[in-house]
């Protein structure tokens, strides 16, 4: 008898490894026939096999040699289980092995996964895989068919003993080396391609172009092909002559391979400026700054069509600016891992705050432009107490971690988990330089060959040390670093990072993670041990593998409790049970919108930005993992407000005792995050204009956006008149223009404010700050009127703004149900607070992915014009928009709505409330649905 049948895909919602790893650990006995068995799969089963061994429960595994795929170090790994047999099925040219089944058994039933995946990473985690799942009791005839097949097979298998894996072993040694050799092809370079973001760079490069832009920034994480990306768009670009400047020598070569590969058949020719070569006539010249700074002059100002900057954060350096001041190029890219820069200038700035494409982690994640990773959580040992130490004091936490008890627990794991490739080339992050001095002995007295590096060691000791971890025949293992993820450091084939010490930044333990995500030949996957101890910031962890700058304390605890389900592809994220339940009360014990909390996560962040006061919205953006001023905003009406608080500056208070500066801040800072950018654009124009038409305006907006709608142009400079401003808005707000028979004209007041430079550099920040933030959630997507993305952020009173709303906008609000003509909007907060009568019977809930089910207001009858709008939506035009919310509130703060798009109503019953049936536009995705529904 069949209990359930189902099929299993990779999806957002779940995979195959999920199925697997539970399966484990309830069964009574586990069955495994696999054709390969690589590394990269089994890792993420390790945790599984060890807690079965504990609880009792045996398995057997078959695998076979069928195409050589499967990996010797994963077979030699699962012989390190003594409750799991293993067999290995030697193929021939005659017969291949292809099974894929997953059999366990239960007190009185089997389960049976067979489809199509293997144990690799992507086969269990990211790969188009069809696998069924047959529950069904343990007499039916189709589990004795499995079990007598599964069983003629493992007789048939050879043992995986000593004998048999060195054999293979040395045969998969020998056939690497053959097909080495073989692969050294003759590489066409008409099938190099862009990737995506290469693309999108280029698309986005070009709009700029269009519109008469001159300079242009690109931010993309280390490895993802930034210079692929230069050279591509110098290929469509065709300039006459290049100029490429990097910071280091040593990547300048690359470079100039880079474009050599890609731009061919063009008569064009390659030279480099440097030290040794003085070869400054070529087409293209590929130079350090050291050497173009003694010799730039001797070039005409115009002598370069496109000018590149590598490492373009350094632009802000005297002798880049003197470079960049001195030419006059068509056009001028700069490129960049992060928009750090090492003093107090704002490298946007030099390229006209142009942001061609910004690339972090997670997108390059989503990408594929870099590796996936493993990260593995676990809790450090007893002996280590952090929980009465302040992170910030070094030389304490740094005695409480030298303890040998520590040093080898942590050999234990990293043996345990292994890693990808022949050879471990590991960096573990250290809280002091005596820490890793400490960690370095450690482990070379255990056998483990390593060394400790720091900013105290010379460029060429570090290259040394680093060239010997790369090398595979080198016997160095290890390098313990306190400082090594900063800039100008790279060791593409690293596969495994130890986090050492306690995070107390997310910028940081990103900067760590990234050194090990370059894509290399020798590994498909990073591994990431992370000894997480008891310290109170442990949960800062979360938010830097979560990936998203803008959270609340309930989106964190879900992605917790689903193992950062949301999280894309191959990497894998898990922390043990104690580790998770440590962080999940740490997080419901932190209030995110306290004072107490903001003014940590700004001083940790004025850390990271060495010391120096953001002054700017701006700063915020250098960095990978750093905190979202909107909050810091929010808190206080102004940024510049938050910051004279915190820093108890008396300049900043003395600038704000002027009115109209403050409430012009007020006015702009009020209007972010940007859900429509047409304010800004045309606040940007009249910043250096007295007025602005509304053909400019219109031709301002389209350098941002692919669409540009006639009525919400109108609309914009309405608004932006305060047309649709209550009495108390238009007394705490600078009015900032006129509106004049259809033309917009700056307003003295404003006029006043900008002429004060110090004034204006505050309102520029805010401007730019609120386009580029909005360039880089909204893209140049046209999303027509009203104004939504799928599953953005909004408050009730966008939705007036966003659907052109004629009336004070600030009446939006107080309903569930609010309207403009046609459009009928939707806000839903899904759990009610207990203890509050409600006026309404909620019976507000998702049914699935794919349907809502909503009663309207009380006084809502079916007769009524407004119910039968509602019932029969389709029929008569009336669009159905739907915003959802878990809970009203969060720590004191009202939360946002998600929109999730339109639906139509499809049944329908009751009467003031009416109960509809409301079918989705658009199926929510996994993680969202998930996050809705699941209470932590």
């Amino acid at each position: 008898m069949i209990i359930e049948e189902k099929l299993i895909v990779n999806s957002d919602k779940g995979n195959l490894l999920n199925e697997l790893s539970r399966s484990i650990l309830e069964c009574e006995r586990f069955y495994f026939s696999v054709a390969f068995i690589n590394f990269s799969g089994l890792q993420l089963l390790l945790d599984s096999f060890k807690e079965a061994e504990k609880r009792g429960i045996k398995g057997k595994i078959i695998t076979s040699t069928y195409l050589n795929f499967t990996e010797a170090k994963a077979l030699r790994k699962i012989k390190d289980f003594e409750h799991i047999e293993l067999k290995v099925f030697v193929t021939d040219k005659e017969i291949g092995f292809h099974t894929k089944a997953y059999i366990f058994e239960y007190v009185d039933h089997y389960k049976v996964f067979i489809g199509s995946s293997n144990l690799t990473q992507s086969a269990l985690k990211s790969n188009i895989e069809w696998n069924v799942k047959i529950m069904t009791k343990e007499d039916t005839h189709f589990i004795k068919e499995v079990l007598s097949e599964y069983n003629h097979l493992w007789e048939r298998s050879a043992e995986a003993d000593e004998d048999f894996l060195k054999r293979y072993e040395d045969f998969l040694s020998k056939l690497t080396a053959i097909t080495t050799k073989q692969n050294l092809i003759y590489e066409n370079t008409d099938y190099i391609i862009p990737n995506r973001m290469q693309k999108r760079a280029m698309e986005n490069l070009e709009r700029l172009r269009s519109f008469g832009e001159s300079k242009a920034l690109v931010i993309a994480a280390t490895g993802t092909g930034k210079t692929y990306m230069s050279a591509f768009d110098v290929k469509n670009f065709r300039p006459r002559r290049l100029l490429f400047i990097v910071h280091r020598e040593e990547i300048l070569k690359k470079a100039k391979e880079t474009f050599e590969k890609l731009i061919v058949n063009e008569a064009k020719t390659f030279g480099l400026l440097t030290g040794n070569h003085k070869q400054k006539h070529p087409d293209y010249v590929f130079t350090t700054i050291q050497s173009l700074t003694r010799c730039y002059q001797e070039f005409r100002k115009d002598e370069f069509d496109y000018i590149i900057f590598d490492e373009a954060h350094h632009a802000t350096s005297p002798s880049y600016e003197a470079v960049l001041n001195y030419f006059e190029p068509d056009f001028t890219l700069g490129m960049t891992a992060t928009p750090e820069r090492s003093d107090n200038h704002n490298v946007f700035a030099l390229f006209d705050n142009n942001v061609a494409i910004e690339v972090r982690l997670h997108e390059a994640l989503d990408d594929e432009l870099i590796i996936p990773f493993h990260y593995f959580g676990i809790t450090d040992i007893d002996g280590i107490d952090l929980s009465d130490v302040d992170i910030d004091n070094i030389a304490e936490v740094t005695k409480r971690l030298k303890v040998n008890e520590r040093v080898d627990f942590i050999i234990e794991n990293l043996n345990f988990y292994g890693n990808d490739g022949k050879k471990r080339k590991c960096l573990g992050f250290c809280a002091s330089v005596d820490h890793a001095h400490y960690m370095a002995e450690e482990f070379n007295k255990r056998g483990y060959s390593s060394v400790a590096l720091s900013g105290a060691n010379s460029v060429d000791q570090r290259s040394y040390f680093i060239k010997r971890l790369e090398n595979d025949e080198d016997e160095l293992e290890v390098i313990f670093t306190v400082d090594i993820f900063n800039e100008g450091v790279d060791i593409p084939s690293v596969n495994s990072v130890l986090m050492l010490r306690p995070t107390n930044s997310p910028i940081v333990f990103i900067q760590q993670l990234g050194r090990g995500l370059r894509k290399h030949e020798s590994k498909s996957f990073l591994t990431v041990l992370d000894f997480i101890g008891n310290h109170n910031k442990a949960f800062l962890i979360a938010l830097a593998l979560n990936g998203s700058r803008y959270y609340d304390k309930e989106s964190l605890k879900v992605a917790i409790a689903t193992d950062f389900a949301n999280i894309p592809g191959c990497t894998h994220i898990q922390m043990d049970r104690i580790s998770q339940e440590r962080i999940l009360e740490q997080i419901d014990n932190e209030n995110f919108n306290s004072m107490k909390y903001l003014k940590e996560e700004y001083f940790e962040f004025k850390k990271m930005n060495q010391g120096h006061i953001p002054y700017l919205l701006l700063d915020y953006l250098m960095f990978d993992g750093a905190p979202d001023p909107i909050k810091f905003i929010q808190k206080e009406k102004t940024y510049l407000k938050f910051l004279s608080k915190v820093e108890k500056d008396d300049y900043l208070k003395g600038m704000l005792t002027d009115e109209a500066f403050e409430r012009a801040l007020k006015e702009l800072s009020d209007m972010l995050p940007l859900k429509r950018i047409y304010e800004f654009v045309i606040i940007k124009d009249l910043m250096e204009n007295e007025t602005i038409s509304f053909d400019r305006a219109k031709i301002e907006i389209l350098k941002y956006v692919s669409e540009v709608y006639e009525d919400s142009v109108y609309h914009a400079f309405e608004s932006l008149n305060h047309d649709y401003f209550d009495s108390v808005q238009k007394k705490s707000k600078l009015k900032l223009v006129d509106l004049e028979n259809g033309i917009l004209r700056k307003t003295v007041s404003f006029s006043n404010v900008l002429n004060n430079l110090e004034y204006r550099r505050f309102i520029e920040d805010i401007v730019n700050y609120g386009l580029f933030r909005y360039e880089k959630e909204f893209k140049n997507t046209d999303y027509g009127v009203p104004h939504f993305k799928l599953y953005e952020q909004y408050q009730m009173i966008d939705a007036a703004l966003l659907s052109n709303y004629r009336k004070i906008h600030s009446s939006f609000r107080g309903s569930g149900l609010l309207t403009n003509g046609n459009d009928y909007f939707l806000f839903i907060d899904l759990h009610k607070e207990e203890n509050i009568k409600e006026s309404i019977n909620y019976l507000d809930k998702l049914i699935n992915e794919s349907t809502f089910q909503w009663q309207t207001p009380n006084s809502t009858s079916q007769s009524s014009e407004r119910g039968k709008n509602i019932i029969f939506n389709k029929a008569r035009g009336i669009q159905l928009h739907l915003f959802l919310r878990k809970y009203k509130e969060i720590d004191g703060k009202v939360e946002p709505y998600i929109y999730i798009g339109k639906g139509d109503v499809f049944e329908y019953e009751g009467e003031k409330p009416i109960t509809v049936q409301i079918e989705l536009e658009h199926k929510l995705p996994g993680p969202l649905y998930t996050e809705f529904v699941v209470k932590v």
